[in-house]
């Protein structure tokens, strides 16, 4: 049957990207941002309960997610402010109103907010999708005074009309589509919708919570996948996106892992050879290069 929302180009057959000042490869930094439901189930869990039981409200767990509002997320902002790299913030817009100086501090610091629906569900469980995406951006817009122009599905979660939604409510790019080191259209019935490349492969959520690696491996795995990109990108631009997660990456004993990435590209690779970018800078330099 093949991708019904993308047409099939293998990267060889691409006419070469460049980016600005010639730089090799783009690289955005994800904060996910997220409000779990104490009323509902978790949207993971790291404990289980005794006996096996599901269990509301799930304390344990609930809080482990919290602990990245409260914590997590102003350690990875230090490192990221350190080095002068402005986040793009997957956010949950409840988020707005529960814990309102995240949004705030992540505004005047000049970081884009990018939908992640109202709160942590996926998509598919929502009643009305089109209501919730609609909400999402509205308390994003109010609260911020921008509305968000790309969007992300709670676990990358879509239903087949998702798309065409996210298109007809002005969302301008998606990043549920891991499957590509470059930007693409995405196939909708009205508008457009542009995939920014996302990654489930520097996630710390599969790194962490299912594979169960060490703390450096989050590092390990950018430093090598950065290497492979600036390589390659010498002939064609290519995106690395870095996802997180405050209560995973923001811990003590993995935030220093975290800097060292961007401690490594900055000594690996010469001035201006590397761009670090929102999802929006990265859509409106694709988008120029279509022109």
């Amino acid at each position: 049957m093949g991708n019904p929302r993308a047409e099939y180009i293998p990267i060889i057959d691409r006419k070469p990207l460049k980016l600005p000042g010639d730089a090799r490869v783009a690289v955005w930094v994800i904060i996910n941002v997220e409000e779990w439901d104490i009323n509902a189930a978790m949207a993971r869990t790291v404990l289980p309960a005794p006996q096996g039981v599901n269990i509301i409200p799930d304390i344990p767990n609930y809080s482990w997610n919290e602990y990245g509002l409260r914590v997590g997320f102003w350690r990875l902002k230090e490192v990221l402010d350190k080095h002068k790299v402005k986040a793009t913030v997957s956010l949950n817009a409840s988020i707005c109103k529960s814990y309102p100086r995240i949004v705030e501090e992540s505004v005047k610091a000049g970081w884009e907010i990018l939908g992640h629906s109202f709160v942590q569900r996926a998509i598919n469980l929502e009643k009305d999708e089109r209501d919730v995406i609609r909400r999402s951006i509205q308390l994003i817009k109010e609260t911020t005074g921008k509305a968000p122009r790309g969007w992300m599905g709670p676990g990358l979660a879509e239903t087949f009309h998702t798309p065409d939604i996210l298109a007809e409510e002005g969302i301008e790019y998606v990043c549920d589509w891991v499957n590509d080191d470059q930007p693409y259209p995405i196939k909708v019935k009205s508008g457009t919708l542009i995939s920014i490349p996302y990654t489930l492969e520097l996630n710390d959520i599969p790194i962490y919570v299912i594979q169960h690696h060490r703390s450096p491996e989050l590092f390990e795995r950018a430093r090598d996948h950065f290497d492979t990109l600036y390589q390659e990108g010498a002939h064609t631009a290519k995106i690395m996106a870095i996802a997180t997660h405050p209560y995973l990456t923001g811990v003590p004993h993995r935030i220093k892992y975290f800097d060292k990435i961007f401690e490594y590209i900055k000594q690996t690779a010469p001035d201006n050879s590397v761009r670090f970018m929102t999802g929006s800078e990265i859509l409106d330099w694709y988008k120029s290069c279509q022109q």
